[in-house]
């Protein structure tokens, strides 16, 4: 395999960041030049709610030099992602379209669930550490400068996940307007921290305690990967010895911690923040250790391209995530489990039997687990409004893995299995944004989740098996079931219009009964 250069930019709150990477053979990645330049645009989108001219054009100017040493390295490719400071702007379209016209860079807006979602992945890819780390009770610290991410996992499996508006540089903007004194700092963020972590607590956690943090941050990683030796597997630290780096933060000057941790001085007050609040976490969760791999988004945004050029091999199975976090979305809201099996087996029966005429992928095939799996969540709500209350439910919860627009068209498969379906142009009107490759991707998975629907209208799990067989212009679903299947057979007849109208197929509904 011929030697491939990548380059990785993080568009952040607080710094551009940029590294290279070299590919040289399967399985081989190995960061060669990393750089940044400190532009604090959060500052600007947050109180402001836009980027000033002179930020905008101190980001352009860095760019441009980003361009330049992506053309020193001859990189064969790029990625360019901003996160909070630009997705909040009220005027992000203008932003995107000047960057790219000034610079030749052009830049994407990753959602919170599509950012914190290539976190995990930076983390995830230093492999052994971490997976013997989620193995017992643990959460995922994600400080960014907008907000924080806090995911649990439980056996090896993400089990919820919540994003919280306590960034380090809002929680800094905060202050600056309390005109907080040095003394009053860290207890004014402990009651910020504990307000917000007290509910999320009483949700997800009730009496269970975390006994392991992994921090992804870039203000206080790379202090305590520095004092690992630069080694993610010893950059691990038990409460007392974090509790002795905070006694340093508390006690030191800003020029000395500075000096100490080797970083700018007007870096240490988003230090001490960022402190404060994992201190805060740890101590609500009862943890007993906290691990920092200083690993950073650039290192997320590598391993997904690396990734889906079948660069490196799969190092975690990120699928099974976020079918766990939908399947305890479910369960949150007193989702039937065994119907969601039901009905998971039977969609993907009728999926994979038409690969050839639906066009449809891998990633497709799980929006369609996604919805059988919540495909009746709203009825937590109301029984009447099942189809809205579903969707918004859906639309309201982020997860983690899956970005706003996969979300949507999950949503709105979920929504047309109970209400009637709306053509492109309605929805249009509706104000969604759908695009209309999107919009066929769910009115092809919502005419398969309504006819597999049929086929367990009564909720007894009737049906024992079922085998999908295409076979000119007819889709023969055979079932096995020794129950009466008069209701079903009815439910079926009536969705099976959609079904013909997207896929120009005749099914039909065959009985085997065995004695």
């Amino acid at each position: 395999m011929a030697i491939k250069t990548f380059a990785a930019i993080d568009v952040g709150s607080f710094e551009l960041s940029m590294k290279i990477f070299e590919f040289a053979g399967k399985n081989s990645i190995r960061e060669i030049d990393r750089v940044s330049q400190r532009i604090a645009l959060g500052n600007d989108t947050y109180e402001n709610g836009k980027i000033s001219l002179q930020r905008m054009d101190e980001l352009c100017r860095t760019l441009k030099e980003f361009s330049g040493i992506m053309k020193t390295y001859r990189v064969d490719d790029y990625r360019a992602y901003g996160t909070s400071a630009i997705r909040e702007t009220e005027n992000t379209t203008i932003v995107l379209d000047q960057i790219e016209q000034r610079t030749g860079i052009r830049l994407e807006v990753l959602s919170n669930s599509e950012q914190r979602f290539l976190d995990y992945k930076s983390v995830a890819f230093k492999g052994e550490t971490f997976g013997k780390i989620i193995e017992d009770k643990t959460a995922i610290v994600d400080i960014g400068g907008g907000s924080i991410q806090v995911s649990l996992f439980d056996n090896d499996a993400l089990m919820a996940t919540q994003n919280m508006r306590l960034g380090v540089l809002r929680i800094q903007e905060r202050l600056n307007r309390l005109n907080a004194k040095s003394g009053q700092i860290e207890g004014l963020i402990d009651e910020m921290v504990s307000a917000q972590m007290s509910i999320f607590k009483k949700l997800y956690l009730k009496d269970r305690t975390i006994k392991n943090i992994i921090l992804v941050d870039d203000y206080l990683s790379p202090w305590v990967l520095r004092k690992s030796g630069k080694d993610a597997s010893k950059a691990i630290a038990g409460v007392d010895e974090y509790e002795r780096m905070m006694e340093v933060l508390r006690t030191r000057s800003q020029s000395q911690v500075a000096a100490l941790m080797g970083i700018a001085e007007e870096r240490v007050p988003l230090v001490f923040i960022s402190a404060v609040i994992l201190k805060q976490i740890a101590m609500l969760m009862g943890a007993e250790k906290i691990w920092a791999p200083g690993v950073a988004l650039c290192d997320g945004i590598a391993y997904e391209y690396a990734e889906k050029n079948k660069l490196l091999a799969d190092v975690h199975d990120f699928e099974k995530d976020i079918i766990a976090c939908a399947t305890n979305i479910s369960k949150r809201y007193m989702g039937s489990r065994k119907r969601a099996e039901t009905l998971e087996s039977i969609t993907l029966a009728i999926f994979d039997s038409m690969k050839k005429v639906h066009g449809l992928g891998k990633r497709e095939r799980l929006y369609l687990r996604l919805a059988a799996i919540l495909h009746d969540c709203g009825k937590y709500i109301s029984m009447v409004n099942l189809a809205e209350d579903s969707y918004n439910i859906i639309m309201s919860t982020e997860i983690i893995g899956l970005s706003h627009m996969e979300r949507a068209i999950v949503a709105n498969v979920v929504r047309f299995n109970h209400s009637p379906f709306v053509y492109y142009g309605q929805l249009n009107r509706e104000g969604t944004k759908l695009t209309e490759e999107a919009y066929l991707v769910i009115a092809k998975l919502t005419a398969i989740l309504r006819l597999a629907n049929s086929l367990d209208r009564s909720h007894k799990q009737k049906l024992k098996g079922i085998k999908a067989l295409l076979k000119d212009n007819v889709l023969v679903l055979t079932v096995n079931s020794q129950e009466d299947i008069t209701l079903e057979r009815g439910y079926f007849n009536d969705r099976a219009d959609l079904f013909q109208e997207v896929f120009s197929i005749q099914p039909v509904l065959k009985q085997r009964k065995q004695f």
